[in-house]
């Protein structure tokens, strides 16, 4: 038997994936084999999964998630939608880490951030120049909409306190501190060790101006706590923060949630 567009089909040797296509869908011209693209011409095996797709037509929320499960497989897919990840500070981390997480199918985001948009943003945040003066959260939770419109988005347009982390984010899986201030990645800090036991977590420092990208790790700091950055490289004169580097860290934050969520983490492995 097959599996194609979430269908059972009946399995016969030899058959292409185009013969398949006509049969379910005739104006597909994308066809993915156990999440690998493949050739019109691509003979399928007994139990292979397939997703027919039609280049450039716009989804629903159960083609969306056939063509997650169809990339990542549907057993890593199944439990990234029920995840829920919380993101405290918008900027270049936290908005970069916001679409890699929506662009993999992750089920809630809660969003938390009291800043707009401003034109020195753009050298490093996911926004548009349309988007000056919004507020962050607003913004970004419409342009994941534009990426992938069923993930579900909460925003938190407020400043964060250490004492208000832990009812904000009580429920989520795990949770992402991008802040730019030392303080407040203290305190959040601080908050979860005291207060969110249960919850991954995964925080940032040292990712500024444009140093060798293998600086960048991620390391354990506390189980189900992880810091990425190099630990040195802070913004001052003449080393700003730029898009590349900051994007590193932060896909190495959104790479982490995905691992912690997927059980990869041990308490005896040096991430």
């Amino acid at each position: 038997m097959l599996l194609v567009n979430n269908e059972i089909v009946e399995y016969c040797e030899g058959l292409t994936v185009a013969e398949v296509g006509k049969r379910t869908k005739p104006d597909a011209d994308i066809f993915i084999v156990n999440g690998y693209p493949v050739a019109a011409s691509f003979v399928l095996g007994d139990g292979d999964q397939c997703w027919l797709v039609k280049r450039g037509e716009s989804v629903s929320a159960d083609e969306m998630r056939n063509l997650l499960y169809a990339r990542h497989t549907p057993g890593v897919q199944a439990r990234l939608q029920d995840a829920v990840v919380g993101i405290m500070g918008l900027g270049g981390l936290g908005s970069t880490v916001a679409l890699a997480l929506a662009r993999m199918g992750i089920g809630s985001l809660i969003l938390a951030d009291f800043d707009l948009v401003e034109p020195s943003n753009l050298n490093r945040q996911q926004y548009f120049v349309d988007q000056i003066g919004l507020k962050k959260t607003e913004a970004l939770k419409d342009n994941i909409g534009r990426i992938n419109p069923y993930v579900r988005v909460e925003i938190i347009d407020q400043r964060l306190t250490e004492d208000l982390i832990p009812a904000l984010f009580a429920d989520v899986d795990a949770l992402v501190e991008c802040f730019d201030d030392p303080v407040m990645k203290a305190a959040a800090l601080r908050a979860r060790l005291q207060h969110l036991e249960g919850v991954f977590y995964v925080c940032a420092s040292g990712m500024a101006g444009y140093g060798s990208n293998n600086e960048i790790k991620t390391r354990r700091l506390y189980p189900g706590v992880f810091l990425v950055g190099d630990q040195e490289s802070a913004a001052e004169p003449g080393q700003g923060l730029m898009a590349a580097r900051v994007g590193i860290a932060a896909h190495h934050q959104a790479n982490q949630v995905v691992r912690l969520l997927l059980g990869e983490d041990t308490e005896n492995k040096q991430q």
